[in-house]
């Protein structure tokens, strides 16, 4: 069988070397390009905007912008291949990191100086340039490098070995997905399975191209109980320079959070486990921490209407603390206007029901307003809660539903929310069923899964833009 001519390769050699140069390139010209904005952007606009700002503090202002975001950006690998990220995940990562870059600047300027000339007149004009130059020219150099794969050149040759469901999947993954560059040269197995599937080729012809120079990445789907075999190919591939990858059978398994992480030199491999973590997981924190800062300054008076009206319309204190479970199933306690006549946290909790005879005069108002959510903020800056997450539900709705429906408590792995996926598609309110609970969890999967900070924000706009009223909300 003349496999070549089965599947023939298309990509020239020399677009292959450039795409192995363009990584370095691109991240040597990323940093000339964030340098020169935050230096030069400092002294342009320090020129025209103010003439008592010295050249000395711009040229430290800046020095200290470009440091504190170029610390930030190399730990967050910025300068390195983005090539498997969408650019919204570039350009929320490259806008959180400059934003807290900026506000250091800002603070050291306010602390040198008694008034706010510095911070008015140069500082603040400086980070929006900046910020809107640096998201422009990353966007620019994406649609640059997408424009590239298209005619060929920057993209990465891959060879996906097995033929099985992942196979396909993976395959799947990289077709649907041609922004990234990577091109499938050809599905890869034993000759035995290879002459029974019309669109699958023998390895030995992987791993002749393998040392001809002419694959860059090798995908290895097979089976765990073909080790024999997976050992076989990587001594085979150990004297090219193909980048070697291998997804165990059990990883395509519908799994919450999956990462390798290596422990005295035995790597493991996470099943069950949390995406917020390291440094995106700190980026995850300020976010919550400067986001509930301004939102309680700006509805710092609502809430003392609020407050009032729940002491003034019945008896009883005006916020209800319920012990909830929080992140990795640890109680917590959730603060809440109080709504309701009685004040449940026991072992039997009955959930709210439209018309419930147990609200306030103001409890129905607040409830269908999400306006009794407001001291949650509070929660979120102690650390026990975030901005997005799953929902908390009370302990006894927990244990109940802990064993009817699988997986549930994994919605636990990241911490609860005031807003979350679940709740912006509709399922909040009451859960009269248990495919009403279902469905909720599901998406809470969903949202672990697919956790990014991007992801974080389209929630929180998706939140704004329809409203805080719910017909479900009650």
């Amino acid at each position: 069988m003349d496999t070549l001519t089965k599947k023939p390769l298309v990509l020239e050699q020399s677009s292959r070397d450039i795409s192995r140069q363009s990584s370095t390139s691109f991240g040597s010209l990323m940093r000339i390009m964030d340098f020169s904005l935050m230096i030069g952007g400092m002294l342009v606009i320090g020129r025209y905007q103010s003439e008592t700002v010295g050249l000395e503090w711009l040229l430290l202002y800046g020095c200290i912008g470009w440091i504190l975001y170029h610390a930030g950006a190399s730990y967050l690998n910025f300068y390195g291949s983005w090539r498997v990220f969408s650019l919204m995940r570039e350009l929320t990562h490259v806008a959180l990191i400059w934003f807290i870059a900026f506000s250091c600047v800002a603070l050291t300027a306010l602390l040198l100086f008694d008034d706010e000339t510095h911070v008015r007149d140069v500082i603040l004009p400086w980070g929006v340039v900046v910020a809107t130059g640096m998201l422009s020219y990353r966007s620019l150099v994406r649609l640059f490098l997408h424009r590239l794969r298209e005619l060929g050149i920057n993209n990465h040759n891959v060879a996906i070995v097995g033929c099985g469901p992942s196979a396909e999947r993976l395959k799947k993954g990289f077709e649907s997905a041609p922004w990234m560059g990577f091109r499938v040269v050809g599905q890869f197995d034993k000759s035995q399975v290879a002459n029974g599937a019309s669109e699958t080729l023998d390895v030995q012809e992987m791993i002749r191209l393998a040392h001809s120079g002419q694959i860059d990445r090798t995908y290895v789907t097979w089976e765990m109980s073909r080790e024999a075999d997976i050992r076989q190919l990587i001594d085979a591939l150990a004297d090219t320079t193909v980048s070697l990858y291998l997804i165990p059978d059990l990883l395509v398994s519908d799994l919450m959070y999956s990462r390798v992480e290596p422990i005295n030199d035995v790597v493991t491999v996470s099943i069950y486990d949390t995406p917020v973590y390291g440094p995106t997981g700190s980026l995850k924190r300020i976010e919550d921490i400067v986001l509930s800062l301004a939102i309680l300054g700006i509805v710092s008076l609502p809430m003392l209407v609020i407050a009032l009206a729940v002491k003034l319309t019945s008896p009883g204190p005006v916020l209800f603390k319920q012990t909830r479970y929080g992140l990795d199933g640890r109680p917590i306690r959730v603060y809440k206007f109080r709504t309701m006549k009685v004040m449940e946290d026991g072992d039997v909790v009955t959930q709210a029901t439209r018309s419930d005879k147990r609200l306030t005069p103001v409890g129905g108002f607040l409830r269908r307003t999400s306006l009794d959510e407001l001291p949650q903020f509070i929660n979120v800056l102690q650390g026990r809660m975030s901005i997005v997450g799953p929902r908390p539900h009370a302990v006894a709705h927990n244990e109940q539903y802990r064993g009817l429906i699988h997986g549930y408590m994994l919605r636990h792995k990241v911490k609860p929310g005031i807003t979350g996926w679940a709740q912006i598609n509709g399922w909040r309110g009451e859960t009269d069923t248990l495919e009403k609970m279902q469905k909720r969890v599901e998406l809470d999967h969903d949202y672990i899964r697919h956790w990014s900070l991007a992801f974080d924000l389209k929630i929180i706009l998706l939140t704004v833009c329809r409203g805080f009223v719910d017909k479900n909300a009650y």
